[in-house]
């Protein structure tokens, strides 16, 4: 399984791409390593002969999971918000011929723990990585998510239980789920052709990619393990679809007869957004070194200013960064769903598209972070029509998607969440009565479209003093200042932000804190039939006194069955 996976081009994906324009070249240049991870063992056969095994898995569907990293409502043509702004004909087929998922939410709205409920099936809280245990243990026992919970290779992953049905996974694009260990961030100013930086850009690679494979896939590459602008070096800070596109090309091409799972997440349209760093970036840059020679398997970058051009959606002197970025996105699922069709595999492939959460009010449990309507295609659509309402949340997707492969959810019961093709196949009307919401120091709860949310901190951390207090601020404004980040508050007296202990809170949660009139309540009861946007808080309305009874009652039937503490509502 070591041959070098060959690189095939579609004769219809190029067709309005300038491909005499050359790239601008950068003075610095290498070779970034081939860093396929492939498994030591072929995927496991069921059946009488090797020939019954390929043709029965034939039958089974394709499943390509696409994950974007930010993406705002006004980026989503189907959505409201961005209905006829942007330039994104493959997303938009998608949700013209398949279903969008109005009711989709999230459990935890930032990025690591709301991958680690899509690949899992699990709320976040459930993590046992070492980091997570730790911080849990330090909080006096009240299990804290945030940007720690991390799968281990005990864990539910959906890429193992794929595995026995059968199914060649991949994983390709942002991480930030599974931890590598070992893995080294060089420092800012690291020059990264120096022989030095090229070892131990290889040496991360080839670390993230077994953490993968230990995880259930059997092929990873072009991973970012974290965000562009926290991985080390100052020169390698940009984003690159163009080379996760094509190692995800290739790993297509690799699973010959066999179902696939390809798990694609994006690093865009997450900052940094700007044209240099992002859509109009060098693409020889990547994550693992500067390549000899870019990916050829998108339209050329050239092409995207002129498309949103012509499409009267910009101007040349004016390419919104937002609308660019998210024809990048587009053009990326477009080589996907293209290859597909040319080798005669589209119509027997399943699509999710979907956003990792609400950005509106990233880091909270408001609605403008938990709500992220997703989308899923197949070829002729789904019975229950272009639209659902009902409610479904990303510990779904795992049971959803181990459902659509023939397994038996009902035999997994690790999992939270539950299959939602029912719904799709019209046999349903729902699968939940209430959802489920754990960020930070808040959990929330939402029923009959009412919203709780409870706010509590450690005991500890209460009791700091204002010099405690200062210093944290500090600490976390200087590590911001030393990364070249900007930061927000400077005031050690402001109340802690939900998501972390930083007096007044961090970057990710900064606009909620803005936004939410409410936002520093320890107890909120809203009522989204009459207030959406969660202005008015009936915490303490007489009128809505039997409602907050039954949300409270609903929030601690959660939580009595999840790890950790919660202030009054598990001791």
């Amino acid at each position: 399984m070591n041959e070098t996976i060959k690189t095939r081009r579609s004769t219809g994906l190029f067709s309005r791409s300038a491909k005499s324009l050359s790239l601008a070249m950068m003075p610095f240049c290498l070779l970034a390593g081939e860093n396929q991870a492939q498994a030591t063992e072929p995927v496991s056969k069921t059946g009488d002969s090797a020939g019954k095994h390929i043709a029965s898995q034939q039958e089974k569907p394709n499943i390509i999971f696409f994950i974007a990293d930010d993406m705002e409502r006004f980026q989503f043509n189907c959505l409201p918000e961005g209905k006829g702004k942007n330039l994104t004909p493959n997303i938009d087929r998608l949700a013209k011929e398949g279903t969008v998922m109005f009711g989709q939410h999230v459990s935890s709205a930032v990025c690591t723990p709301s991958r680690f409920s899509c690949l899992t099936g699990q709320y976040a809280s459930r993590a046992q990585n070492e980091g997570f245990l730790k911080d849990t243990k330090r909080m006096d026992g009240e299990t804290v998510v945030q940007w720690n919970s991390f799968m281990t290779p005990k864990s539910n992953s959906i890429a193992k239980l794929l595995k026995k049905q059968g199914y060649t996974t991949g994983f390709f694009g942002k991480d930030h789920v599974i931890e590598a260990e070992g893995w080294r961030k060089l420092p800012l100013d690291t020059d990264p052709t120096s022989p030095d930086a090229v070892k131990v850009l290889k040496r991360n690679a080839k670390l993230i990619a077994d953490a993968m494979k230990k995880c259930g896939f059997d092929y990873a590459g072009a991973n970012y393990y974290d965000n562009p602008s926290y991985l080390g070096p100052e020169k390698l800070r940009y984003h690159n679809l163009d080379w996760i596109t094509e190692k995800s090309l290739n790993f297509m091409d690799k699973a010959e007869d066999q179902p696939f799972f390809l798990y694609y997440a994006t690093t865009v349209p997450h900052g940094p957004t700007n044209a240099e760093q992002a859509w109009d970036a060098d693409r020889r840059i990547t994550s693992e070194g500067i390549l000899d020679k870019a990916p050829n398997v998108q339209p050329a970058k050239e092409t995207i200013g002129q498309r949103l051009i012509d499409a009267g959606l910009a101007t040349p002197g004016n390419i919104p960064e937002n609308k660019a970025n998210v024809l990048w996105i587009d053009d990326a699922l477009g080589a996907l769903m293209q290859r597909l069709e040319d080798e005669g595999k589209l119509d027997n492939t399943i699509i999710f598209f979907f956003s990792d959460h609400g950005q509106y009010a990233k880091g909270s449990v408001y609605e403008g972070g938990v709500s992220s309507p997703s989308i899923v295609w197949k070829k002729g659509g789904f019975k229950c029509g272009n639209r659902n309402e009902a409610l479904v949340s990303n510990i779904d997707f795992a049971p959803t998607i181990y459902d659509m492969a023939g397994g038996k959810v009902e035999k997994v019961k690790a999992f939270d969440g539950k299959s939602f093709l029912p719904i799709l196949d019209g046999k349903k009307e729902k699968i939940h009565e209430s959802l489920y919401f754990e960020m930070g120091f808040s959990r929330g709860v939402l029923m009959d479209n009412h919203k709780y949310i409870a706010l509590r901190y450690p005991e500890y951390a209460m009791n700091w003093s204002m010099k405690e207090r200062q210093q944290k601020l500090d600490d976390w404004n200087n590590f911001r200042i030393a990364n070249k980040l900007k930061y927000h508050f400077d005031d050690a007296s402001l109340p802690f932000s939900h998501l972390m202990l930083i007096p007044g809170g961090g970057d990710a949660e900064y606009p909620s804190t803005k936004r939410y009139k409410h936002y520093y309540d320890a107890d909120q009861l809203y009522d989204l039939n009459k207030d959406p946007k969660e202005q008015d808080n009936l915490y303490e309305n007489e009128a809505y006194s039997a409602k907050l009874k039954g949300l409270k009652k609903e929030l601690k039937k959660y939580l009595n069955d999840l790890p950790g503490i919660f202030g009054e509502f598990k001791k």
